[in-house]
C-alpha cells in the first residue's frame, strides 16, 4: 500500500470532519475561561494546600489539571464514536461514494484511513490540546500568584506536571488500544447499515443480553461489556487509585496491561471488524 493515498485520505477526513478538533478546542476554551475566573481565590486555596501534609499537596494542586485533561480526552472519545458511526454511512447517503470509488484509492486504504482517525488522529489532537491547556493553566496560575504577592516557585515545585504528562500519554494509549474493537465494530456497522447506525450498533448486544437473561438467568454479556468499558483502568493502573488524580508513575502497570488477554483479543477483533468493513464497502452502493 502506497503511503501517499493513505496520507491524502486522512487529510480528507480532517477536511470533512472538523468536529474532530473543534469539539475538544471548544471544551478547552470553556474550561480555561472558568479556570481564569477561579484564580481570583487561588492565593487562598494555595495557602490551604500548603497547610496539608506534604504527601497530599501534589494531588490537591493537580486536581484542576486532571479535570481539564479528563474532559478534553473524554470529548475526543465521544467525537471518535460519532465519527465512526457516520464515517462509512454518510458517503453512501450523500452518494459521494460514487465519486470516491472513481479515484485510484482502494477500499482497504479508505477504511484504514477512517480507522486511523479514532485510533491515532483524535488521540494525538486531544493530547496536544490537553497539554497546551495545562500549560496555559500553569501560566495563568503563575501570573495570579505573582499578582497576589506570593512566590510561584512553591507552586511549581509541588505540582507534578511532568509526571502527569507521562501518565496522561500512557492512559490515552491504553484506552485507544482497549477501545479499538469498539471503533472497529462501529465502522463495520457504518458500512453495513442503511440508516439508524447507532441503533444497529447497540441492538445485537441488547437482544443477546435480554435472551441470555430470560433463558439462562445470567448476565455474562453485561459483565463482559462492563469490563470492556472500565477494564482498562483496572488492568493498566494500580487497584487503589480511588478518586484521586493519577500523578505518579508508580501508579501505572504497563506490564500487567500488556499481558492482559482482553487487550490482544480486542485487537484481533478490531482487525476482523475492519477486514469485514473493507469487504462491505467494496460491495455497497449508495442508499
Amino acid at each position: 500500500m502506497s503511503p501517499r493515498p493513505l496520507y491524502w485520505s486522512i487529510r480528507r477526513e480532517l477536511w470533512e470532519s472538523r468536529s474532530i478538533y473543534i469539539a475538544p478546542l471548544t471544551v478547552a476554551a470553556v474550561f480555561l475561561f472558568g479556570f481564569m475566573l477561579s484564580t481570583i481565590t487561588l492565593s487562598k486555596r494555595m495557602k490551604d494546600v500548603l497547610a496539608l501534609p506534604p504527601a497530599k499537596q501534589p494531588n490537591a494542586l493537580a486536581i484542576p489539571f486532571s479535570i481539564a485533561a479528563s474532559l478534553i480526552l473524554m470529548t475526543g472519545f465521544i467525537v471518535a464514536i460519532f465519527y465512526c458511526l457516520d464515517a462509512l454511512n454518510s458517503e453512501r447517503r450523500d452518494r459521494s461514494i460514487l465519486f470516491w470509488k472513481s479515484l485510484p484509492v482502494s477500499d482497504r486504504t479508505t477504511v484504514l484511513s477512517k480507522a486511523i482517525v479514532p485510533l491515532a488522529v483524535v488521540p494525538l489532537l486531544t493530547f496536544a490540546i490537553a497539554l497546551c491547556t495545562q500549560l496555559i493553566m500553569l501560566m495563568v496560575s503563575t501570573i495570579a500568584l505573582v499578582g497576589a504577592g506570593l512566590n510561584p516557585v512553591t507552586y511549581w515545585a509541588r505540582l507534578p506536571l511532568f509526571s502527569m504528562m507521562l501518565v496522561m500519554s500512557y492512559g490515552l494509549t491504553v484506552h485507544v488500544l482497549w477501545f479499538s474493537p469498539l471503533y472497529g465494530w462501529l465502522l463495520l456497522v457504518s458500512a453495513w447499515a442503511r440508516r439508524a447506525v447507532a441503533l444497529w450498533a447497540l441492538l445485537p448486544f441488547l437482544a443477546i443480553g435480554v435472551v441470555e437473561r430470560v433463558a439462562f438467568g445470567t448476565s455474562h454479556l453485561a459483565a463482559l461489556m462492563k469490563y470492556r468499558t472500565i477494564g482498562a483502568m483496572k488492568e493498566a493502573f494500580v487497584a487503589d487509585i480511588g478518586n484521586a488524580p493519577i500523578t505518579r508513575l508508580a501508579q501505572i502497570t504497563p506490564g500487567r496491561f500488556l499481558s492482559t488477554p482482553g487487550l490482544w483479543a480486542g485487537l484481533v477483533l478490531c482487525a476482523i471488524f475492519l477486514a469485514i468493513a473493507v469487504r462491505l464497502r467494496r460491495n455497497r452502493e449508495p442508499i
